[in-house]
Formats: structure tokens, sequence, C-alpha cells
């Protein structure tokens, strides 16, 4: 794609935004920066782009006489793609692409590439990890906080690029596509961005839709949608599960994490109790990356060192701290209910549960149902709190309590557990109703456990 000289919207101004900002003034274009909040401080934006930016930073309502002046749009994740204004857009002619796709048309190298509704973060890592143990140039991008758009510079021909997608980036590509997919489950999420599950399917699928015969495509077994969607793929597809054996493909069995090859051979990767990670949830994501790193070709014992050394991700079943007896987990990242059984799933105590926040129009029967004895109480908190006490009763689960702020919720687990017990923040829920992140709910879970 040629820009030099063109007019370039950037619409959403946060790490993405800037950073696609940045790379199309490197690339000649003229730049004009916008973002719907009118409180946004143009100074702090104008100091993340350096002094050498000329770009143009336009802040609250969209002024509609630039539509005749733009000649492409680059959005940025969090904005929905089918705002009024957007619509107006398309209908004026102008190319709408999203930052993962500029990315995509100025970067070089292959790409490895995760979707799916739970467990992104943490197999994009460990395969993150298993590349930098067999590759010279590898970068670990996308929704795991490192735009794409940052990186191009210093990709080559031979990078490795493992990238965490969400649907919002995926809604928005065109050309991308990744030599290597994983898909790694699919469960109701952003569903007030998306207004429907099938939309969200499809925007989670649409990370194959550039796919050949050549690349490959990581499938969980366990999930129909996704058994179903890979008869139409022209990907090679790999399963993993983690309740069958399968004729092809890495699967657990008895506690050991096993690859069987389309030629029937099979190979132990390694046993359960040997990972540093707790749960199911966890050995399907060291089963997906595996599985990745297989198919694009990396020495099984490449993948076997690593996934025994990896540690985890911080906010996904943390361990933060014991006192006096009780353990402390922070899961912030568990920001659906979904997430959140598999933090209850993997508790191997009596647990406290703090839960709540910002309402992405989830039901939570499911999470509250997965309990099952294990909860002793549920502290809620945030935006959401009445609603899941209301499908808590409705479930027959009583043992709940409201804290009016995430101090005292911690405060109000801690006094609910004894000796022997854990507090899990779990919280099924965004974080967008208190805090600006995931990363600072739990960072200041941390900061609170701590000073217990």
């Amino acid at each position: 794609m040629e820009v030099k000289g063109k007019e370039v919207l950037v619409f959403g101004l946060g790490i993405s935004g800037i950073g696609a900002g940045s790379l199309l003034e490197k690339r000649g274009a003229q730049v004009v920066l916008y973002d719907g909040n009118a409180n946004l401080d143009k100074e702090e934006v104008k100091k993340k782009l350096g002094a050498e930016s000329s770009a143009r930073i336009i802040a609250g309502p969209f002024p509609e006489e630039l539509l005749g002046e733009l000649d492409l749009v680059v959005l940025s994740p969090g904005v929905p793609t089918d705002l009024p204004v957007i619509e107006k857009m398309r209908e004026a002619g102008i190319e709408i692409i999203g930052e993962i796709e500029l990315a995509y048309l100025f970067g070089k190298g292959e790409i490895l590439a995760i979707t799916g509704t739970n467990g992104k973060t943490t197999t994009t890592s460990l395969l993150g990890e298993i590349a930098k143990n067999a590759f010279d140039s590898v970068f670990v991008v996308g929704n795991i906080g490192n735009p794409y758009t940052t990186v191009v510079d210093e990709t080559r021909p031979d990078s490795v690029i493992v990238a965490e997608m969400s649907s919002f980036q995926l809604e928005s590509i065109v050309t991308f596509r990744p030599r290597v997919s994983a898909i790694l489950n699919l469960t109701p999420d952003h569903l007030n961005r998306h207004h429907t599950m099938e939309a969200y399917i499809q925007a989670k699928e649409n990370i194959t839709k550039n796919q050949t015969e050549e690349d490959f495509c990581i499938l969980n077994y366990e999930d129909e949608v996704l058994r179903t969607f890979a008869e139409t793929l022209r990907a090679q597809v790999i399963y993993f599960s983690s309740a069958r054996k399968l004729d092809t493909g890495i699967y657990l069995e008895d506690g050991h994490i096993i690859y069987r090859g389309t030629d029937g051979t099979e190979e132990t990767l390694c046993d359960v109790e040997e990972l540093q990670l707790l749960g199911t949830h966890n050995y399907e994501n060291v089963m997906a990356a595996s599985a990745m790193a297989i198919a694009y070709g990396v020495p099984m014992d490449v993948i076997r060192d690593t996934v025994k050394a990896f540690k985890g991700v911080a906010h996904r079943i943390e361990f933060v701290a014991e006192k006096e007896g009780v353990a402390y987990y922070n899961d912030s990242k568990g920001t659906n209910p979904d997430a959140a059984i598999k933090a209850v799933q993997a508790m191997k105590r009596p647990t406290v549960l703090i839960g709540g926040g910002y309402d992405k129009q989830s039901d939570f029967s499911e999470w509250i149902q997965s309990f099952d004895g294990k909860v002793k109480r549920l502290v809620l908190l945030g935006a959401t709190k009445e609603k899941i006490a209301a499908q808590a009763e409705a479930c027959g689960f009583t043992d709940y309590v409201f804290a009016d702020s995430f101090d005292e919720a911690v405060k109000k687990a801690a006094s609910a557990a004894a000796p022997g017990d854990a507090v899990l923040l779990s919280p099924a829920c965004a974080s967008w109703d208190m805090f600006k992140s995931y990363e600072e709910r739990g960072d200041k879970f941390k900061e609170i456990v701590n000073s217990l």
C-alpha cells in the first residue's frame, strides 16, 4: 500500500491509534488523528507522537467536512465498525482498514495468530517464549498490549510475529494472513459491541479468511461450533482436546499431553504435574501453543523445555501471597463468565470469590452454577452487583455480600476466609466501571493484599 502524500485519518487514540499514526507519518502520509473524547489531552498525544510529528489532532464531535478530504481511514480496535460516522465514510467510498491490517501491509516475516474468548494471552505469551527459544527475530504483538504497528520497522523477512487477536481487531482485516492460526474457544463475550453471538463468532473466524492450503489452523475439538467450522476451511486443521484421545492432533490423557501425527506416531510432550500452570483450561492453552509450534516446525525438545519453564501471565490465576493461611489469587483478567468459571475450577481450596464490574450484557447463571460447593462466599461490587445477586438467588446461591468500593470488597473477602481457604479475584466482568483496565484492577488487588 502506498500512503505517501495521502490524507489518512486514524480513528481512536489509544496505544494502537498512536502506533498507527506514527507508522503512517514515517511512510509519508498526511495524518489526522481523531478521538470522540472531547476532553482528550492533545498535548499528551503530541508528546507520545514525538516532536517531529506534524499530525493534526481532533477531539469531540466528528467534523463531517473532513469526509471529502480523506483517502484512507485506519480504525483502532476500540472503535465500533457500525458507528453512523463510519457508515458515512463507507458511503463516501473511503477505504477503511484496521490497525492490524495496516501493520500487516507494511510488516515483514510470518505470523502466528491466536484468538478465542479465553486463554489468548496465556497461549500467546507461551508461544512467544517457544518462538524466542527457536528463532532469532521474534515479536509478540497485538491485543497483549504491544501494538503490531510499533514493531513494523524492526521486522525482517525471517521474523516470526506471534499475535494475540481480539474480535475487535479481526473485524477490520482485509488481507491479513497468518501462517498458523488458532481459535481456542467461543463463548459469549462483548455482545454489547457485536450485538449477536453470530456476529461475534464471525469476527473470530475472520482469522482464517485469507489462509490457504499451505497454512494451518489449530482448533479446540471440544467446541462444537469450531468442529463444524473446520469443515469449511482451506487451511490444514490440527485439533487439541482435553477430553478425548484424538486420531491426529494433541490431547490430554491420564495427566499426559500427547501429540499424535498424521502418520500415527505418538510423542509425549509432558506430564501436567511438570507444568507451573493450574487448571484444565491452562492445559488446553499449552496444547494450543504447542500445536502451533509443531505446525510451524519447532523441534519438540524446544517446545517441551519451554512449556515446563513457563510460569504464566500476570492477572490470570496469579498467586499473590499467603496471609494467615489464606492463599490470594489475582484473576483480574477473568473479564467474562467463562473465564471466571475456569478460575473457580482451578481452585483447590474452599474459596471466597470477588466478582462484579462493568456490564457487557453477560449472563452469569453458568458461572454461579460452577461454584458447586467450592465457593463459600461471593463478594459483589460494581455496576453488575445487583444483576449477579438476582441471578445467584435464582440459582439458589445466597451466600453473597455487597461492597461499595474495591478496597472494601478485598477486606470483606479476607475477613470471610479461614486458614486453608483461598480468596480469588475473578470478576466475570470488565473493569471499566471502576478502573482503566483489568491490569490496573489486578495491581490494586495485589497492593491491598500485600498490605493486609
